[in-house]
């Protein structure tokens, strides 16, 4: 997916519009993302009611306002804009994470013929490995809101790297092949201050055994033992 905008300038909708046009700086912002791909017009009624829609959708997914972890989604505004001012008037409405193309750049058109997208609003929805998990997400925006991200991120296999694993996946009894991803564990500090401890204590008739935990030191694994 990445590779769609290599060699390729995408603009941020902040208030400088400031340019990505770096290798380091596109894989930066788009690798490891599901990725939005927004076709719309200023002059298409649906599309401006859309907009409102998509920005609570896109918010709640990525503001640390409201979620602890922001999604690893981005979205991109692919004008289909007749003019700068046409293009500018839907900016203004988008989200300020969004990123965009200029209105100059004729890659544009180029995509609306990839993805074959002939109406709009149309949000074509990316795996990380650029495949296509939506030819048009506007639907399930709409009726499921959030929860359809809950689905693309299952279809897309992104595991997110606010989770670490565990010994769940050792467990014999998993319901599914995808059980160990939905019980993966936040890390809390309490996890980030203790460390595995391996310790080889002696055994009867000269024999040893390994006794494996988690423990915050040495004394508490000593303690276990008397």
């Amino acid at each position: 997916m990445v590779d769609l905008f290599l060699n390729r300038v995408l603009v941020e909708n902040n208030s400088d519009q400031d340019e990505l046009n770096t290798e380091r700086e596109i894989i930066g912002i788009l690798e490891n993302r599901i990725l939005m791909l927004f076709f719309a017009s200023a002059d298409c009624e649906r599309c401006q009611k859309f907009v409102p829609v998509l920005n609570s959708f896109f918010k709640k997914l990525k503001d640390p306002a409201y979620i602890e972890y922001p999604k690893l989604l981005a979205l991109i505004y692919i004008s289909l804009d007749q003019s700068v001012q046409q293009q500018e008037k839907i900016l203004k409405e988008l989200n300020k994470r969004t990123l965009f193309l200029a209105f100059e750049d004729q890659y544009r058109e180029e995509l609306q013929v990839m993805f074959k997208v002939k109406d709009i609003p149309a949000v074509v929805v990316l795996r990380p490995d650029g495949s296509v998990l939506s030819q048009n997400a506007v639907q399930d925006i709409y009726r499921l809101g959030t929860d359809c991200f809950r689905n693309w991120q299952e279809s897309a296999e992104l595991v997110e790297r606010t989770f670490m694993f565990n010994e769940e996946f050792d467990d014999p009894n998993l319901r599914s092949a995808t059980d160990p991803v939905r019980r993966l564990k936040y890390k809390t500090e309490d996890d980030k201050r203790k460390t595995r401890w391996w310790k080889i204590w002696p055994g009867s008739a000269g024999g040893f055994f390994l006794l494996k935990g988690s423990f915050s030191s040495p004394l508490s694994l000593q303690a276990c033992l008397v």
